[in-house]
């Protein structure tokens, strides 16, 4: 089995950071989805780096929204 792993951060100014590793492609919409919705969907950016792209290597994502 894979090891997904997902880092939260929360700034104090209430961003919420999201980070995905271990995930190949763009499978870490998939993994945020629900926690995205529970965070109030309101995404302020999302970046998807360079490895995102390419789907034989792990991928590391950045979602950024506010709680509130």
């Amino acid at each position: 089995m894979e090891l997904h792993e997902i880092e939260v951060t929360i700034h104090p100014d209430g961003r919420v950071e999201l980070q995905v590793r271990g995930v190949q492609g763009t499978q870490c919409l998939d993994i945020t989805k629900d926690l995205e919705a529970a965070l109030g969907n309101q995404i302020e950016s999302r970046e998807m780096t360079a490895e995102a792209l390419e789907a034989t290597v792990q991928e590391q994502t950045v979602i950024t929204t506010r709680m509130g």
